[in-house]
């Protein structure tokens, strides 16, 4: 591991903006188009990616990790401790750099910010906090935050951190504990768990029973003691100090006066509490490797399923494994990730949160995986004819949002309008149904669309005729694209 501190400012860029990719949150823009003259404007591919707002509009943001330094060895990483690859780390001053000299340019409208492991992870947390600090409260930005929290970091420093961003994530990295165990032996469900929880009590406000470092507990907030709580399990943590973040020298703006003696200002606080504010008004959520380890599709989404139930998790995301690494328990190097089957998961997860499915509809112990070749809403469909074809003008919205081609907004509006009319398939199609799809299994007073026979094997070849391309193009995606950051943008729902 060759450690490089002597960088600018724009090769640390490079280095820790590719070593953040793996990191799903949002798609790479992928596009590299300097200024030229007669032209205003440029695009700079390094570190800016896209995601979505709640309302359709896409949002660049700066996405990086702090450091590609870890002391951790986990054998999936691309940033693992044994690979011989070059590392680097920002200082907190030049994070903030960053950030305000793209968003000055237009070229971002946030930051999502991640990190190997530095020595500890409190110390790493404490660094993130330090570079947060100035953001927030001596460059006064207002822009979208999201920071990764570290396992095993010191809880005071993870709520400190939840009071300056606007999302928090903390990665489950594998499905299993079993397969975390197998693979990155320096980390435990139990860890990965603790802040999760405690990011979950912060949103709820509740910060009145966070187990330290140390193993007590104590009200973090208030300073009291705090009764007992049963946990679902016992928490392992690695053992580490709260140290003052011992701010670099370098400035920002070593020209600019006035904000040279507001930095100053700011040191000898920099390491005390923000000013109560919301603690991470966007929520939380969390990451799963896919295809590093042997689990099935049953097991990930019954995982999913009960995190966002017990912690109250904004999203799941799934990252199809990568094969970067030559290691006898990976995947060989060059193996084709599995795009299409995360493509699938995130359609199913989809299900969960929108549509009223549970993981055991959609899958069992006796079928535990997906059909790569179908939505999993048809795959349901296919699996359970004895519902269909349903009266469009007489069927509940529950049972109307397991038809493919009816989405929830297509539902809610069947439901609003023939309230007044009586449905016909040309005022599906206005509403918004895919009737390509949904013609199968639907009625409008009692005749379908075309005289179909209701037969699995019927209905599933010519639904698989009409996937077929959009399946190629997912499998063969050579972009590793993933769904937005935000929760509720709806561009790709399960129809």
């Amino acid at each position: 591991m060759t450690i490089i501190e002597d960088l600018s400012i724009e090769e640390k860029l490079t280095i820790l903006s590719d070593s953040a990719k793996y990191d799903v949150a949002c798609t790479s823009s992928g596009v590299d188009r300097k200024g030229k003259a007669g032209s205003m404007g440029n695009t700079a591919a390094c570190g800016i990616c896209h995601s979505f707002a709640a309302d359709g509009r896409c949002i660049s943001l700066l996405k990086i990790l702090y450091t590609n330094e870890c002391i951790y060895d986990c054998k999936y990483c691309v940033n693992r401790r044994s690979n011989d690859t070059l590392r680097t780390s920002f200082t907190p001053e030049e994070i903030c750099e960053l950030t305000m000299q793209f968003y000055r340019r237009n070229y971002i409208e946030g930051l999502f910010l991640s990190s190997g492991i530095r020595k500890n992870p409190t110390q790493t947390m404490e660094e993130i906090y330090t570079a947060l600090y100035l953001l927030r409260e001596v460059h006064h930005f207002n822009g979208y935050i999201h920071v990764k929290a570290i396992p095993g970091a010191d809880p005071q420093i993870i709520e400190w951190i939840g009071l300056l961003a606007d999302r928090m994530s903390t990665n489950l990295e594998l499905p299993t504990a079993a397969g975390l165990k197998e693979l990155a032996p320096n980390k435990t469900r139990k860890t990965i768990l603790m802040p999760m929880r405690q990011i979950q009590r912060g949103i709820q406000g509740d910060f009145g029973n966070i187990q330290r470092i140390d193993g007590s507990r104590e009200s973090i907030s208030k300073g009291e003691p705090a009764k007992p709580e049963k946990e679902e399990e016992n928490l392992e943590m690695i053992p580490s100090g709260l140290q003052p973040s011992d701010l670099r020298e370098r400035l920002l703006y070593q020209d600019d006066e006035e904000m040279l003696s507001s930095v100053k200002e700011h040191r000898m606080v920099v390491s005390s509490k923000p000013e109560r504010k919301q603690f991470v008004p966007a929520g939380q959520s969390t990451q799963m490797i896919i295809g590093a380890t042997p689990e099935n599709d049953y097991q990930i989404m019954t995982v999913a399923q009960a995190l966002y139930r017990q912690y109250d998790l904004k999203r799941v995301f799934y990252s199809a494994y990568i094969a970067m690494n030559d290691d006898s328990k990976l995947p060989a190097v060059g193996t084709k990730p599995p795009l299409l089957r995360e493509h699938r998961l995130y359609q199913a997860d989809w299900l969960l949160r929108y549509y009223g499915f549970e993981a055991g509809e959609l899958l069992t112990e006796e079928q535990p995986n997906f059909n790569v070749y179908l939505d999993p809403k048809c795959e349901w469909a296919l699996r359970h004819l004895e519902y269909f074809p349903v009266e469009i003008n007489k069927a509940t919205y529950q049972m109307l949002l397991r038809v493919p081609g009816i989405g929830v907004k297509s539902a809610r509006r069947i439901v609003g309008a023939r309230k007044s009319t009586v449905l016909n398939f040309d005022a599906l199609k206005r509403i918004g149904v895919v009737l390509k799809r949904a013609h199968y299994f639907i009625t409008c007073n009692g005749k379908m669309m075309y005289q179909t026979k209701i037969d699995e094997d019927y209905i599933t070849r010519r639904i698989l005729e009409l996937d077929r391309r959009k399946n190629w193009e997912l499998d063969y995606d050579v972009t590793f694209k993933q769904l937005s950051l935000f929760d509720d943008f709806c561009g790709q729902r399960a129809k």
